[in-house]
Parts: structure tokens; C-alpha cells; sequence
């Protein structure tokens, strides 16, 4: 069936281009008494147009093969967009082809004007479908700036705004937890291809990767039954980078995005993205540690450096002890001296208490 309507199509595209540019080929070779013949030119056309479809039809056939293939996975926003960029083009090649039509010249007036339009059409076709987000942006801005900062401050107070995890949240499975206390509200968004990189962790044949996505493909099952979880089909065909497509979407949308991972942390940060750390409220709701503070600690090791010594607290921070390299597996009376604290986690450093 392929085959016939191929055929039938390259006979009627022969006939269309055979009426249109056969005229001036007779009158530049001196054949006029076809000039005018309206049917001998759409049937020379045709003809010629036919053999070819017989001669390429398995390299047409490919071809088509192709266009199914994306038309099954075409997005149709994407299209959509694409089809007012040629539209667009379309009419601005249109308008630049008069010119050439004014002059009434063989090929000048013809073949020069159809590929400035076909040029159009492409350009027209591949900004609108590749910078949708872009232009969409600047049809919606405010008319006025006051609009625009009140608006800004709007959203700055709002406290319900989508949050956006991204694949390392669903892998460490704590967000669960805090969903059930309550202190997330508003929307939760999961984007496709977070799923998709989960589900090539959870296909991995290495153990420990496995395991981790397909903890996380459950706790985003679990999610459902406490929380307004959304599963986005929105996807960035021309980014490759999972932690690009975050950034991007929370930039379009203004969703938060909730993350552990520290170097993710500060790229939002300075693309201006809000950030959600998991790491950052572990860390806020542990017991402070002041200055002068003294508590007992179990040296476990020994420090990087002469004569230092290694204990944890029971929440697994790190307490690095002056003058304890001799004291491995004793307990010891410890004096802060130092506290830092990062998105990373919380060293605390000490000295034996007097």
C-alpha cells in the first residue's frame, strides 16, 4: 500500500512542477508549440517524477519508515509551536519572493522564490519548536515593571509552590518521611526522566544500583498515597544531562527544587533556582553544638594530623579531638573549640576538657 501511494504522489508532485517549470524549459530550447499545453507539460512531469519514485522507492520507503518512527514519539506542543514558526516563515518568504516575481524572469522568478520560502519555512519551523519555552516567556510578561515586581513578590511569599525532586531524593527515601509530618506542602512533582534514569539504575547489573532505583520507583508509588504527586511528561529533547532538565524545568515552572546533591545545590543557586536541600534540614534539626560545650566521645581512630583523634556522635557527625591519637577505643571528656557547618554535613572540633 506504501508503494502505490508513493507512486501516486511522486506522479502528482511530477505534474504540479511540470506545469509550473516545463513552460520556460521549452522556450530555452526552442520548443514553444508546448509553451501553452498545460496537459503535455503535468503529463511530461508526472512521467519523469514516476520512473524516479521507481528508481529510489526503497530509499523513499526508508524515508517514510522514518517519519513513522517520529511521528509515534512526537511531542505535540512541540508541533504545535512548530507549525505557527512556519506559517510565519511561510508568509515572511512570501513577501520577500515579490521582488523576484516582479521581475518576471525564468528561474529568478520561479525556482529562486520556492527555495527562499522552502528556507523560511525551516528557520521558521526550527526556532518555534526548539525555543517554545522562550518565546512563550515573552509573550506572558507583564506590560508594566510594578506588575512584574509585585508578582515577584507574590511568588517570594508563597509557600506552597510545586516542589521538584529530582532523582538523588527519591534514592536517599527520607522525603517520604518528611512528607508524613507535613512540613512539605503544595505539589510534588516527579518529571519522567527522573523515572526513566531510576528505571536504568533499577535495569544495572550492578547490585547496589539496582537496589537504589528500584527503591526509588516504589517510594514515588508510596508518595502517592500521601501526598499530591504529579508525574510530568515534560521532557527537553535537545538537553541530555538529567540535572540540566531540572534546572530548566524549575526555572520555566518556579518550582523548588528538593535535592541532596551538593554541587546541584549550587548551580541552582546561581541560576537564581530555589533549592529545597534535605541535607541542609538534617543538619538545621540536630543538636547544636556550642563553643565551650562539652560532652563524652569515643575515640575511634586516629586524624589526618600528629596527634589527633576521631569520634562520632549517634547522629554520624564527625568530632575531630586534639591530643587523643593515644586514646583510640577510650572514652574522653571533649570541649567544643569549632563548629563548621555545610550542605555537605557538620564537622565539630574539640580539645580534652580540663
Amino acid at each position: 500500500m506504501r508503494r502505490i501511494i508513493i507512486h501516486a504522489l511522486m506522479a502528482v508532485i511530477g505534474a504540479t512542477l511540470g506545469d509550473s517549470f516545463l513552460p520556460e524549459f521549452w522556450v530555452l530550447v526552442h520548443q514553444r508549440q508546448f509553451e501553452h499545453n498545460a496537459v503535455v507539460n503535468s503529463l511530461v512531469g508526472a512521467i519523469i517524477f514516476l520512473i524516479f519514485s521507481f528508481i529510489f522507492i526503497r530509499l523513499l520507503l526508508n524515508f517514510v519508515e522514518k517519519i513513522d518512527e517520529a511521528v509515534a514519539t512526537i511531542n505535540i506542543q512541540k508541533i504545535t509551536w512548530g507549525f505557527i514558526g512556519a506559517v510565519i516563515g511561510l508568509i515572511i518568504g512570501a513577501i520577500a519572493s515579490i521582488p523576484f516575481w516582479i521581475l518576471r524572469t525564468p528561474i529568478l522568478s520561479t525556482i529562486v522564490p520556492f527555495l527562499l520560502m522552502i528556507l523560511t519555512i525551516y528557520v521558521g519551523y526550527s526556532i518555534s519548536s526548539r525555543r517554545e519555552a522562550d518565546i512563550f516567556k515573552i509573550f506572558s510578561r507583564r506590560k508594566t515593571s510594578e506588575k512584574t515586581a509585585s508578582d515577584t513578590d507574590k511568588k517570594k511569599h508563597q509557600k506552597n509552590y510545586a516542589k521538584l525532586l529530582d532523582t538523588s531524593v527519591l534514592i536517599d527515601g527520607r522525603i517520604f518521611d518528611i512528607l508524613k509530618t507535613g512540613f512539605l506542602d503544595g505539589e510534588i512533582i516527579v518529571p519522567n526522566f527522573v523515572l526513566l534514569e531510576m528505571q536504568l539504575l533499577s535495569d544495572s547489573n550492578d547490585n547496589l544500583k539496582r537496589a537504589k532505583g528500584r527503591r526509588g520507583l516504589d517510594l514515588v508509588n508510596e508518595m502517592k498515597d500521601i501526598a499530591k504527586v504529579t508525574v510530568s511528561g515534560k521532557d527537553y529533547e535537545d538537553i541530555h544531562e538529567v540535572d540540566t532538565k531540572l534546572l530548566r524545568y524549575a526555572s520555566e515552572t518556579g518550582a523548588a527544587l528538593v535535592t541532596n546533591d551538593f554541587n546541584l545545590n549550587k548551580v541552582a543557586e546561581i541560576q537564581g533556582v530555589k533549592v529545597l536541600n534535605i541535607n541542609d534540614l538534617a543538619n538545621a534539626v540536630k543538636p547544636q553544638l556550642l563553643v565551650g560545650d562539652t560532652l563524652e566521645l569515643v575515640i575511634v581512630k586516629k586524624g589526618t594530623e600528629r596527634r589527633q583523634g576521631i569520634g562520632y556522635l549517634a547522629d554520624g557527625t564527625m568530632i575531630v579531638v586534639e591530643e587523643t591519637a593515644d586514646k583510640i577505643d577510650q572514652t574522653v571528656r571533649v570541649a567544643v573549640t569549632k563548629s563548621l557547618q555545610t550542605s555537605a554535613g557538620r564537622m565539630i572540633f574539640g580539645e580534652l576538657a580540663q
